[in-house]
């Protein structure tokens, strides 16, 4: 592998430290020859020449906060779920810059509904340190990249085979799957000793320093000149460009053909040497997690609502919907009754603890139980039990710095969680559409 000295190294004075001079480059150590096939990366190379993807809004670009803060929406999340995102999130940071000044809430606020809201909060301490440590240029050093918050080795390489054509290699999902395929992987790519395995693999592959076909450079120079003259880097190698194309047709196989379900197997260029279609497995690979009972929790959220105004509270850092508001919950529930009709002892318990919860804010006057729904996160399934609570006097909350009274208008722009923000706007929007769940006439609260 080569690598060139980090921009960082150059100092943040230098305008033109973001480019990359040829003559600096310096070999790493060989990969493991007995894994290395030049014929794979031209394979890959040539087929995302012509079938790969080019438009997407982050692509035909050397800036590196762009490419950053694409790689870092797509984390487990879908290119067409994360396009309306990065437009409107570079709308408002257009520079990295502007994004580590931003106030917290505001970078918060325009990741809302992205969800894995720890990415929002290492973007923006991410942001801090490149303004911070690195002058405001991200390093093109795949090992600076990866101290950054946020970035893992797969992400760093991505960065900077995308934005300076270092020669570094990627892992994400996508690749894994194609490799677990390609290769017969028939481990679970999760467990440690697999995931090394496909590291080597990975290096192992990446695009040699010359290609073997003049074809295949003649391709090449079509993919850099695609870029627009001022993104093109002056003196970048043609190894360079191989390295960007490759990496992306990985990424492009893994998300257009090899995907987990009904894979194009018949337009892969792969095909014939996929050990997995050889062998009859493509449905059984990559060999999937072995299960476990999702686990269930339970929460009652309130709706705590003064004259057009409703309470928010704010969430820890840590632990889901970190950083974001949300509304106010009862501590102690931990049981599935949140699914049944309330009985009288539940229903008066429920009171005394809702009147103990808003006492800092006021006298309840009234409050009703709103239909029940839950939300399904990576790692377990979250059951909600809404109520709707109305003060009869608010008072200022003494020591409760956490919370906020946000006005009924201002939800839809609100850092807020997903689904807390759906019943919030169709709670305000249309009462009917929360009808309360009670059980018979007599489990009114």
């Amino acid at each position: 592998m080569k690598r060139v000295v980090s921009p960082s190294a150059q100092g943040p004075g230098n305008a033109n430290s973001s480019k990359r001079d040829p003559s600096r480059l310096v070999p790493d150590p060989v990969p493991n020859d007995a894994l290395s096939d030049p014929g794979f990366s031209q394979d890959v190379i040539g087929w995302q020449r012509l079938h790969g993807r080019h438009s997407l809004p982050w692509q035909n670009t050397r800036d590196a906060y762009r490419i950053w803060l694409s790689e870092i929406m797509l984390q487990q999340t879908q290119v067409a779920a994360v396009i309306p995102y990065y437009l409107k999130f570079l709308s408002r940071f257009p520079t990295v810059a502007m994004l580590a000044s931003a106030p917290a809430d505001e970078v918060m606020a325009h990741w809302s509904g992205l969800g894995y809201y720890s990415r929002a909060r290492n973007l923006h301490r991410c942001a801090q340190q490149v303004v911070a440590l690195h002058g405001g240029i991200f390093p093109d050093d795949p090992a600076l990249l990866a101290e950054l918050p946020g970035i893992g080795r797969s992400t760093a390489a991505a960065i900077a085979a995308f934005s300076y054509g270092t020669r570094a290699a990627i892992l994400d999902g996508n690749v894994k799957r194609v490799f677990a395929r390609v290769f017969g992987v028939d481990t679970y790519p999760g467990e440690k000793k697999t995931e090394e395995q496909l590291w080597r693999l990975a290096v192992a592959l990446l695009p040699q320093a010359a290609p073997s076909s003049t074809s295949l450079s003649a391709s090449l120079v079509d993919v850099k000149s695609a870029l627009p003259a001022s993104e093109q880097v002056p003196g970048e190698s043609g190894l360079q460009a191989r390295v960007q194309a490759y990496t992306q047709g990985l990424m492009d196989l893994g998300a257009t053909l090899c995907s987990r379900s009904r894979p194009a197997c018949e337009r892969c260029p792969l095909a014939g040497r996929c050990v997995a279609l050889a062998t009859g497995r493509v449905a059984e690979l990559p060999v999937r997690k072995p299960k476990k009972a999702t686990p269930q929790k339970y929460a009652v959220m309130l709706v705590v609502t003064d004259g057009d105004a409703v309470l928010l509270s704010q969430r820890p850092d840590s632990g889901i919907w970190g950083g974001l508001l949300s509304l106010p919950e009862l501590d102690g529930f931990n049981e599935p009754e949140h699914d049944a009709a309330e009985t009288a002892v539940v229903r008066t318990e429920r009171e005394a603890s809702i009147a103990r919860v808003l006492a800092p804010f006021g006298e309840v006057a009234a409050c009703e139980r709103l239909q029940p729904f839950s939300h399904g996160f990576t790692h377990f399934k979250l059951h909600v039990v809404p109520y709707r609570v109305r003060l009869a006097r608010r008072v200022a909350g003494i020591g409760q710095t956490q919370s906020v009274w946000v006005s009924m208008d201002k939800i839809g722009n609100a850092p807020l969680p997903a689904p807390v923000k759906k019943l919030l706007l169709a709670l305000f929007g249309n009462d009917d559409l929360f009808a309360t769940a009670r059980a018979s006439a007599s489990g009114a609260v």
